[in-house]
């Protein structure tokens, strides 16, 4: 299998994760820093080309992978489609939702498919709660609740951008969980800074709700924390992880039943690759996936009316 990798950032870490699967022949991975470049080729031993036309008419190459900024995703997503190769995607996958859905109808005019970058689905601690669920583990999901926080270092994750690009993964994990519900009800405040948000949406059903906290505006010494806490009907699960600025990461996810409380070991797994090798093995087989741009394009939906909402 032949990839051609878009962009030289994120795109660095996939060329890195690909050239470790034993079945990938060729990696080649457009830029436009050709000391970046340079410095893959030497490093990693993949191809390079500053040139993007040479990826999509190659016609050696199966997939495309987009690792470039989503305003930039649909334009080339769609031009790989119509030169016949599959695309993977990194999140979010478009900006808007209409350009989500004109990929969409691109996939279905070409005969090829695009698989998002949804990697929650693979971290081990969601891949649990994920089971639990479908398993009854713990007898039927009443209600969790999910965050995200992290002080203001990733660029304008203010009301307007914050639903699409830092809440986009938890959308994605309660339309997995819950199947696509609307916001029943979104609260947000800049709280007087520019570029920063902290936002609280409620999706409410008749047997089960789930709430959302993802706050952009937490000082610099608070660490990167995501997690959950889901209440079963014989059980309260409780995840929480945090990464400090000099790397350090803790994690821990625990069930408190009638049994007692059981710290459940966090097989460590990388979801990035995870995800990316699920993707890669669907497109080859032509089997479903979970990373499905109909899934993708649901997400997106939950984020525009969050946003509509917020503004």
């Amino acid at each position: 299998m032949n990839i051609g990798i878009l962009g030289t950032g994120f795109g660095a870490y996939h060329a890195s994760v690909l050239k470790q699967m034993e079945f990938i022949d060729r990696v080649i991975v457009f830029g436009r820093n050709e000391a970046k470049l340079l410095k893959l080729k030497e490093e990693l031993g993949v191809e390079i080309t500053m040139s993007i036309e040479e990826i999509m008419s190659d016609p050696t190459i199966d997939i495309v992978d987009i690792c470039l900024p989503s305003a930039l995703h649909k334009t080339y997503a769609v031009e790989a489609l119509r030169n016949g190769k599959h695309v993977f995607c990194e999140t979010p996958v478009a900006q808007k939702l209409e350009d989500a859905q004109e990929m969409l109808q691109a996939e279905q005019q070409y005969g090829r498919r695009i698989l998002v970058n949804q990697f929650i689905k693979f971290d081990y601690a969601y891949e649990y709660l994920y089971k639990a669920v479908q398993d009854k583990k713990y007898g039927k999901l009443l209600q969790i609740t999910l965050r995200r926080e992290t002080a203001p270092l990733w660029g304008d994750l203010g009301l307007s951008k914050i639903a699409a690009i830092l809440m986009i993964h938890e959308l994605d994990f309660i339309d997995w969980l819950l199947n696509s519900p609307a916001p029943s009800a979104v609260w947000g405040t800049s709280g007087g800074k520019s570029g920063q948000a902290l936002v609280h949406a409620s999706f409410l059903q008749p047997e089960v709700s789930a709430q959302l906290i993802v706050s952009s505006q937490m000082p610099e010494s608070y660490p990167f924390t995501v997690g959950y806490d889901a209440y079963f009907e014989q059980a309260k699960l409780v995840f929480h992880e945090s990464s400090a600025a000099n790397g350090d990461t803790e994690a821990s996810l625990t069930a408190y039943s009638s049994t007692g409380k059981e710290d459940i070991p966090l097989i460590p797994n990388n979801p990035y690759e995870k995800s990316l090798r699920h993707a890669l093995q669907c497109l080859q087989d032509g089997t479903d996936s979970i990373l499905s741009l109909q899934h993708a394009l649901k997400s997106l939906d939950m984020a525009s009316k969050l946003t509509e909402q917020l503004s």
